[in-house]
């Protein structure tokens, strides 16, 4: 697992920082999705210590690029309009089955899908 937060947090903090250290001008969009990633970087760094309590972050990792990948991605492939961009992006989150690999998922489907959930109150 550690791998994963390593892959995340460093390729993030390598890729990510400095634009945010840079600081420039931002539209909306641009500076929301920069200031996440930031902060999914610094979560998946203290994954490297907490494996285990910071296992939501693998797996929100996970379900957001299945979903773009399925939603986005294959959709323009499949009918033949996968453009320059949505290519060099698809490329960067196929880095995904990193993750996918070193997810205990066992864990995952005992813990959070059949075990008994919390008491509301």
């Amino acid at each position: 697992m550690r791998v994963g937060y390593a892959v995340m947090g460093v390729g993030l903090a390598l890729t990510k920082w400095p634009e945010l250290l840079a600081h420039d001008p931002w539209e909306l969009k641009q500076g929301t999705v920069l200031t996440m990633l930031v902060a999914l970087s610094v979560l998946a760094l203290l994954g490297l210590r907490h494996p285990l309590k910071m296992l939501p972050i693998l797996l929100f990792e996970v379900a957001w690029k299945l979903l773009w990948l399925g939603v986005v991605a294959l959709p323009l492939w499949l009918d033949g309009n996968l453009g320059e961009a949505t290519r060099e992006q698809a490329a960067t989150v196929l880095w995904v089955v990193i993750v996918i690999a070193v997810v205990p998922w066992r864990f995952v489907v005992d813990q959070l899908v059949l075990s008994r959930g919390e008491r509301w109150r």
